[in-house]
């Protein structure tokens, strides 16, 4: 089933700007996540003053493109305007944000990352300030909204709920007809390189799995396997662009699960799952699949407050709730998945957090 995105059903029809830039790569989730906010914006009414979005992997002549279009776009930013921008924007945030200041901009930030949580800075208030100087923020959840409110932040902060993921060919359907015969596959889409998810190969030595896992994603080494190939529970089908992966992507449950445990989600990886939206788990849940999630990840609330998947608390208790789990219980996980893959790829996360934070920032100046 096809679905389209209609403007017209969110409440405002936006008018204000953004400004698209060269994305590396087409692999990449952080790339995928940000080029869908700049289609979704542009759907919404959104114009992009800079150059026409591109994926040059070459990173000098990426730097160089992005240098110019944001400088062309700061120029055409009309004074008192509303602009949309995008956090992490490592290289050219600072001359976007006095840019838009100078012309008295109303400034909407969605934090895509917080480098802090992640463990990749050891200094709070230095980030904190590139990312609040806006007049609202979006940020993923309510764990996120609660970090930011104890450093003291003030300005208005949205909760997105989860991430859009935007496809132009619909809905996939190859999971359309799963009903949830066992043994159940068990999808994981990620990086494996540099010892990235070893967790992954632990699987195979569990006291128990009776299930079989579904591997998609750059970097997986079979060399690295704790079990001859033929008796291990581990089939890697590959990795794709993250715009044809959703297409390719077959099983009963996506897993989000990140770390070098299957005790728990551990590692700086594994502890960001305290804070972070994944968006493994908006693909998964577009491709028709219920989600399992350690029990401690931020987004466990949105999964068990919509029964679209369960969480758990160590990996060796997969099998035994598995094995629990009746296929009448497994369809309504699904019939639930579709309500909620639906407005992930019309984009209306995203859309209803933006008309959020202009109502907001509406409210703020006018009070």
């Amino acid at each position: 089933m096809y679905v389209s995105f209609d403007p017209q059903k969110f409440t405002q029809q936006m008018t204000g700007y953004y400004i698209s830039r060269n994305y590396k790569s087409l692999f990449n989730a952080a790339g995928k996540a940000k080029t869908d906010c700049e289609t979704i914006l542009a759907k919404m009414g959104f114009k992009n003053l800079g150059f026409k979005q591109s994926s040059i992997p070459n990173s000098a002549i990426g730097t160089l493109k992005n240098f110019f279009g944001i400088s062309f776009a700061l120029l055409r930013l009309p004074f008192k305007s509303t602009l949309y921008t995008q956090y992490p924007l490592n290289k050219f945030r600072k001359y976007v944000l006095f840019i838009a200041h100078l012309k008295r901009c109303q400034i909407i930030t969605i934090v895509h990352d917080v480098r802090f949580l992640k463990g990749r800075t050891g200094n709070a208030h230095k980030e904190l300030k590139k990312i609040i100087a806006s007049n609202a923020i979006i940020v993923h959840n309510e764990a996120m909204k609660n970090w930011f409110l104890e450093q003291g932040v003030q300005i208005p902060i949205i909760v997105l709920g989860i991430f859009d993921y935007i496809l132009n060919n619909g809905l996939p359907e190859q999971n359309d007809n799963n009903t949830g015969e066992k043994p159940y596959k068990i999808v994981y889409a990620g990086g494996f390189g540099e010892g990235k998810n070893s967790y992954i190969f632990d699987l195979d030595v569990l006291k128990k799995n009776d299930f079989k896992m579904n591997l998609y994603g750059l970097g997986f080494d079979d060399q690295k396997l704790k079990v001859p190939k033929e008796k291990s529970i581990l089939s890697y089908k590959g990795a794709f662009p993250s715009d044809i992966v959703a297409y390719k992507i077959e099983g009963s449950f996506g897993l989000v699960w990140d770390g070098i445990s299957t005790e728990e989600c551990s590692g700086q990886y594994g502890q960001y799952l305290k804070y972070n939206n994944p968006h493994k788990t908006s693909l998964y849940i577009l491709c028709g699949l219920p989600v399992i999630v350690w029990n401690k990840a931020a987004i466990s609330t949105f999964i068990t407050e919509n029964n679209i998947g369960f969480t758990v608390a160590n990996l060796k208790d997969v099998s035994k709730i598995l094995q629990d789990l009746s296929q009448e219980e497994y369809q309504t996980m699904k019939v639930n998945v579709n309500k909620v893959r639906t407005k992930i790829i019309s984009g209306g996360y995203l859309s209803d957090s933006v008309n959020a934070a202009l109502r907001d920032i509406t409210y703020k100046k006018n009070k």
